[in-house]
C-alpha cells in the first residue's frame, strides 16, 4: 500500500505517536466489547430460564447471532470500502443500540430472534470498517517510521480483551436488578459510541479511496495467498473456539464441576491484557509475519498436545486440572501471535481501496471453517475413541495449517 499523509506527530525516540483516529479506534473496540459481552454471556441463561425455550432452540438462536455477525462481516467490509468507514460504524451503532434495546422488551421466540439478528448484523457493520481502517492506519504508522503494524493490532487486540474481560463484570452486576436493565445498559453504551464517533470521526480520511461495490469478489475468489491465510487463520479460529467445547468436557471431567472454568477463562483474558504488548515487541524484532504465524500455530498444536498426552493418566482434581491449564495459556500464547499478525498481513494481501471487503472476508471466511468444523469436532470428543485421540487430532489441525501459509 501507499505511504499515507496521515499528520502523525513525532515523539522522541524518532517513533511517532499514535494518531488520535488510531486513539479513537482503539478506545472504540473497548467500548464494543464491554457493551457487547455486558449481555451475551447471560443471554444463554435468559433465553432459557425467562423466556422459556428448549435447549435446541436456544443453540439455534446463539448460532443465528454468529452466523448473522461473522458470516456477513464480508458484507460490511465492502461497504466500509464503498461509503467510508464514518456512515458504517453510525449505523451499525444505531442498529446495535435498537437490539440491544428490542432484545430487552423481546418475550416472544419471533421477537428474540429479530433482535439477535439485528445485534449481530450490526457487528457485521461496524466491525470489519473499524478492523480495516485500523490496519490501514497501522500501514501508515509503520510506514512513517513509527514502529511495527503489528504492535499497533496488537494493542486493539488488548482493548477487546480488556473489554471482553470488563463487559461481563459489569453485566453480572447489572443481572442483579434483571436481564432488562442489562441489555439497556449495554444499549446505552453504544449510544455514548454513536454519540463520540458522530463527533470525533472524520467525514473524509486521508488516503482512503472509495471504490465500488460489484467488482472485488472475483479478484478476492482468485487471490490464492489470501484464501490461504484465511484458511490457516480458520485453523486458529476453530482451535480457539475448543475453549467452549471440547475444554468444558476436560474439565468436567478432571473436577466433576464446570467451575473451574471462569478461572480458566479469566487466566486467558488477563495473559492477554499483560503480556500481549511485550510478547509482540519481542517477536516483532525477531520474526517475520510468517514466522511469527508459524510459531503461533506450534503453540496452539502444542497446547492440546499437553492435555491429549495426559489424558491416559487419568488424574483428577486439582493435577487433572493442570494439563487444562497448560492447555489454556498454549493457546493464549499461540493466540497473542496469530491474531493480530493475521490482521497485519491482509493489508500486503488486499487489492488497492478494498481492505475492508478483505478483512471482511478474512472473518467470514474463518467462521465458515469454524462453523464446518466445529461440528466435525463435536462428533469426535462423542465418538467413544481412545481420551487422547480427539485432542491430538485437534494438536493436528493448527500444525497442518502452516502448510497453508504464503510463503512470501
Amino acid at each position: 500500500m501507499t505511504s499515507l499523509a496521515l499528520g502523525l506527530r513525532k515523539a522522541p525516540g524518532h517513533r511517532t505517536r499514535l494518531s488520535p483516529l488510531l486513539h479513537l479506534l482503539i478506545l472504540t473496540q473497548l467500548a464494543f466489547n464491554i457493551g457487547f459481552f455486558a449481555v451475551l454471556p447471560f443471554l444463554s441463561e435468559h433465553l432459557g430460564q425467562a423466556v422459556g425455550m428448549a435447549g435446541w432452540l436456544v443453540g439455534f438462536v446463539l448460532g443465528l447471532r454468529t452466523f448473522s455477525q461473522q458470516g456477513l462481516f464480508v458484507v460490511g467490509g465492502a461497504l466500509a470500502d464503498r461509503y467510508g468507514i464514518r456512515p458504517v460504524v453510525l449505523a451499525g451503532c444505531a442498529l446495535r443500540i435498537a437490539g440491544f434495546a428490542w432484545l430487552g422488551y423481546a418475550e416472544e421466540t419471533w421477537a428474540v430472534i429479530g433482535a439477535v439478528l439485528l445485534i449481530g448484523f450490526a457487528a457485521a457493520l461496524f466491525s470489519p470498517a473499524v478492523e480495516s481502517e485500523v490496519a490501514r492506519q497501522a500501514v501508515a504508522h509503520e510506514e512513517s517510521g513509527g514502529g511495527s503494524r503489528t504492535r499497533v493490532l496488537a494493542l486493539f487486540t488488548v482493548a477487546g480483551q480488556a473489554g471482553a474481560f470488563v463487559g461481563p463484570l459489569l453485566g453480572a452486576l447489572l443481572l442483579s436488578v434483571d436481564f432488562r436493565t442489562v441489555c439497556l445498559v449495554g444499549a446505552g453504551i453504544f449510544v455514548l459510541v454513536l454519540a463520540g464517533h458522530a463527533w470525533l470521526l472524520p467525514q473524509h480520511i486521508p488516503g482512503r479511496q472509495r471504490v465500488q461495490v460489484r467488482g472485488g469478489m472475483g479478484p478476492l475468489l482468485r487471490n490464492r495467498r489470501f484464501l490461504a491465510l484465511c484458511c490457516a487463520y480458520g485453523a486458529y479460529l476453530l482451535a480457539y473456539n475448543q475453549l467452549y467445547l471440547a475444554l468444558p468436557d476436560e474439565v468436567e471431567r478432571a473436577t466433576g464441576s464446570q467451575a473451574p472454568l471462569a478461572w480458566l477463562f479469566a487466566l486467558s483474558s488477563l495473559l492477554v491484557v499483560t503480556a500481549q504488548l511485550p510478547v509482540t515487541r519481542w517477536v516483532g524484532d525477531r520474526l517475520s509475519l510468517r514466522r511469527s504465524m508459524v510459531t503461533g500455530l506450534l503453540l496452539i498444536a502444542a497446547g492440546f498436545a499437553v492435555v491429549g498426552l495426559a489424558r491416559p493418566a487419568g488424574w483428577t482434581g486439582t493435577a487433572g486440572l493442570l494439563p487444562a491449564a497448560g492447555f489454556v495459556v498454549l493457546l493464549t500464547f499461540g493466540q497473542m501471535l496469530v491474531a493480530p499478525v493475521a490482521r497485519a498481513w491482509v493489508p500486503d494481501l488486499a487489492e488497492e481501496g478494498r481492505l475492508g471487503l478483505y478483512t471482511g472476508a478474512l472473518s467470514s471466511v474463518s467462521g465458515l471453517i469454524v462453523l464446518i468444523g466445529s461440528s466435525a469436532t463435536g462428533t469426535l470428543l462423542d465418538s467413544g475413541l481412545p481420551a487422547a485421540v480427539p485432542w491430538l487430532v485437534l494438536a493436528v489441525v493448527p500444525a497442518a495449517a502452516i502448510g497453508l501459509l504464503p510463503r512470501r
